[in-house]
């Protein structure tokens, strides 16, 4: 369990790590679709997916604290996350190949929210029950 519990702390960091690397490489260095404009879409779609995925692996991290995990913690979650977007669109603007812009970071925060409105509901307002008996597992570890 405590191999589980360690793994659940760092993976954000490798997470964010890997964003990092991937903002620093061209767009289509992984794949590209035959129709540009389904490629357009589904790379752009990624930034609602993306932060959204760092902010979920961030909670999943602090509840394998000892401490209770707040409502506090979980907004904070949510900077942290939020504010590593701001870094990688900042980040992006340093590469030719690569773009910034306001849009993107509405998209990594809309992604952000989406997740904590359901996490926010699972742990502290009594819905969504089977989220939270998933995180509750987390919480056991």
């Amino acid at each position: 369990m405590k191999v589980i519990k360690w793994s659940l702390r760092i993976l954000p960091l490798f997470y964010m790590g890997a964003i990092w690397i991937m903002s620093s490489l061209p767009s289509n260095h992984f794949v590209e679709l035959p129709d540009s404009t389904l490629d357009r879409t589904i790379k752009e779609s990624l930034h609602l997916i993306e932060f959204a995925i760092l902010y979920v692996l961030l909670v999943l991290a602090f509840l394998t604290r000892r401490g209770p995990f707040t409502m506090g913690l979980n907004v904070l979650c949510a900077i942290i996350a939020g504010l590593y977007g701001v870094t990688d669109e900042i980040h992006q603007s340093f590469y030719a190949y690569r773009s910034a812009s306001w849009f993107d970071l509405v998209k990594d925060v809309t992604g952000i929210l989406v997740c904590f409105y359901f996490i926010r509901g699972a742990l502290f307002k009594g819905r969504f029950m089977r989220l939270g008996k998933v995180i509750g597992l987390v919480r056991k570890l």
